[in-house]
Parts: structure tokens; C-alpha cells; sequence
């Protein structure tokens, strides 16, 4: 029997953790805000330190999911879900007990894969809820869908910082070779583009270096590079007041959630003249993507990709924002996403 308890945290819905001693869940669901719609989020599995940490996680992940469901004008709120835990002890009755979890937030959150997470997990949690997108034989695997809505975020921000948004002959330092990192590269590399690339894992680095003739350095350099485009696409956190002095770009647009450690290192790297892409508005196309499963008549990719294009359009609508008002990007960004809740809210606007 999986142990529920709530977890009361300012300015959210709901939060609950759940242990169950058996199958050695120990889990943690947060549910930002479902103004425009049901939470839906992905389930993040990571050896966490401490509780606390992946409750600071989740409830930093939880709210970005709501701005990137706004800005994305999906009617969808703000969820996310992670396991605490090494993620090669998963089992079928480990994700059979979190389908029991999803299933007592009675649809306020819906699940997807994220890190460490799959498909064939997800259709596991399926056997104990109905709460679950990104499924075999729907949308899928959501990485190179979100890869794509990056790339056209990249597009969007080359246009902005050097007047247009050809790729050829620009280098972007790409940290992190993962499944979203790795397509990125290569719709750059197709494109023209330069790869630098760096990941904890040596051999990762090294295969996409070859796949794309990039470059290889080490995780510790490649925020310190010389580019024309940083693009974190591993953890959160990369940009702090130890990276941030070291980087040599003009702007910043990857994959990773939760890029700036705080919303003031939003305002330094305006101060640096550094344009920012701010990361949940450019890498909403996975969401899109698990987003269209809902939709009538069920998933349509070639309704989705058309969707995906939005990204572009909001980049452009959020650096105006943010030149006209005199604020940083991430700060637009917020505004973007708030006015569109707040319509919905009020009633102006319907989700």
C-alpha cells in the first residue's frame, strides 16, 4: 500500500509525496496551478541527495511547467513529478505504485516520461491510471519533437541577435548529449552549423562530435568557449554566479529547464548584453507534442509539428516585450505567460 501524505507549499495547488516500502517508491508530485487546465508534467527519476532537494526541484520544474503550458497557448497547468532514486533499481511494481499516485491527484495531474524515464514506463504506470501521455503508439517519445522546437527557438534568436536566422557558420556550444541534445546538434550540423559539445559521459560527447564534426571539450570548459550561441541542454542551474562571469556568446538558447539559478541572473546577463532564450518558452514542443494526444480524434503529429510553430512567433513576441519594457527576456517571458493566465482567470479569454 503506497503511504500518501500532503506536502502544504504558498502559492501551489497541491503537493504529496508518496513512499511505498515494497517496491521502494519514494516520489514527490507537485501541481503548480490549473487555471488554463489539468497539470500536466513529466516524471523525473534521479539519485536526489535528500528530500529536500528533489522538493526544490519539483517545485521549481511544477511552475515552469505552468509559464511554458501559457506561453505555448495549450490549456494546460503546471505539474511535475520526481522519484528519488537510482535509476537502474526501477521495476514494473516500482511504476505500477507512482501509477497509484498519479491516480490520487484524480486527473488535477497528468504524467509523461522526462529524465531517466521512458515510453515503455509510462505504458507500465497506464495499468494503474489513465492520467499518462507520451504512450507507445501515440505521440511516443517526446525528445525530438522538443529538440525541434529548441532549433526553432534557435532560429528565432540568431534573427533577433545578428538579423538573421541562418545557422551556417554560427558555433553553438551545446552542454549536455543527451536524447534532446544529440538531435538539437544535428539539426544544427545539417543546417551548417558549428558543434561544440561537451557531456559528464566522455563516450556520449564523443559519438555526436563524430556524427556532426564537432568539437569535443570538457564539461568544466564549454561554458567558457568561445560561440556565438551557449545551449544548456542538461540539468537546470548552468547559469549561476560561478558560470556566468565565464561565458564568451552573445545568446543562450537550449533545452534544459530552469537555466537561471535565480531570476536576477536573468537581469546579468542583459546587463552582459547577452539575449537569453528563455528555456521554457523553446523547449515547449515536447509538451505540444504529448499536448495533442488529448486533442479529438487523438494524436496527429502533423498537427502538432504545426503547432510547434508558435515557438518562433512568441520568441519574437517576448524579445519585443522585453525591449520595449526594458526587461530581461526570462522577465518577459513571465509576463507573457501571466497576462494570458490571468485573461483566462478573469474570464477575458477563454481556455
Amino acid at each position: 500500500m503506497v503511504d500518501i501524505t500532503d506536502i502544504p507549499v504558498e502559492g501551489y495547488e497541491r503537493v504529496r509525496r508518496a513512499v511505498d516500502p515494497k517496491s521502494g517508491l519514494h516520489a514527490i508530485i507537485s501541481v503548480h496551478n490549473t487555471v488554463l487546465g489539468p497539470a500536466l508534467g513529466g516524471m523525473r527519476l534521479w539519485p536526489y541527495a535528500s528530500e529536500q532537494e528533489a522538493l526544490t526541484d519539483v517545485l521549481r520544474l511544477s511552475s515552469g511547467m505552468t509559464y511554458k503550458a501559457a506561453c505555448a497557448g495549450l490549456n494546460l497547468g503546471g505539474g511535475k513529478s520526481v522519484i528519488i532514486g537510482d535509476p537502474s533499481m526501477k521495476s514494473e511494481a516500482f511504476f505500477e505504485a507512482m501509477g497509484d499516485f498519479v491516480e490520487s491527484f484524480d486527473g488535477q495531474y497528468i504524467t509523461a516520461e522526462d529524465v531517466n524515464t521512458k515510453v515503455e514506463d509510462m505504458d507500465i504506470i497506464n495499468r494503474r491510471t489513465k492520467h499518462v501521455t507520451g504512450l507507445a503508439g501515440k505521440s511516443g517519445n517526446p525528445s525530438p519533437k522538443t529538440a525541434w522546437g529548441v532549433f526553432l527557438g534557435l532560429k528565432a534568436t540568431l534573427e533577433d541577435v545578428y538579423g538573421s536566422d541562418s545557422v551556417a557558420g554560427k558555433t553553438i556550444a551545446i552542454e549536455g548529449a543527451g536524447s534532446v541534445g544529440k538531435v538539437y546538434a544535428e539539426l544544427i550540423a545539417k543546417e551548417g552549423g558549428k558543434i561544440i559539445v561537451a557531456d559528464i559521459k566522455q563516450e556520449a560527447a564523443e559519438d555526436l562530435a563524430k556524427v556532426t564534426g564537432g568539437q569535443v571539450v570538457h564539461p568544466d570548459a564549454i561554458r567558457s568557449v568561445e560561440c556565438d550561441v551557449y545551449a544548456p541542454c542538461a540539468l537546470g542551474g548552468s547559469i549561476n554566479d560561478e558560470t556566468l562571469p565565464l561565458l564568451n556568446c552573445r545568446a543562450i538558447c537550449g533545452a534544459a529547464n530552469n537555466q537561471l539559478m535565480d531570476v536576477r541572473h536573468g537581469e546579468l546577463l542583459r546587463d552582459r548584453g547577452i539575449r537569453y532564450a528563455p528555456d521554457y518558452v523553446v523547449n515547449a514542443a515536447g509538451l505540444i507534442n504529448v499536448y495533442d494526444e488529448m486533442q479529438p480524434g487523438g494524436y496527429k503529429e502533423d498537427r502538432a509539428m504545426a503547432n510547434m510553430e508558435l515557438i518562433r512567433e512568441n520568441m519574437r513576441k517576448i524579445f519585443a516585450i522585453a525591449d520595449e519594457e526594458g526587461i530581461p527576456t526570462a522577465t518577459a517571458a513571465d509576463r507573457f505567460a501571466e497576462r494570458r493566465i490571468e485573461a483566462v482567470r478573469s474570464g477575458v479569454e477563454q481556455a
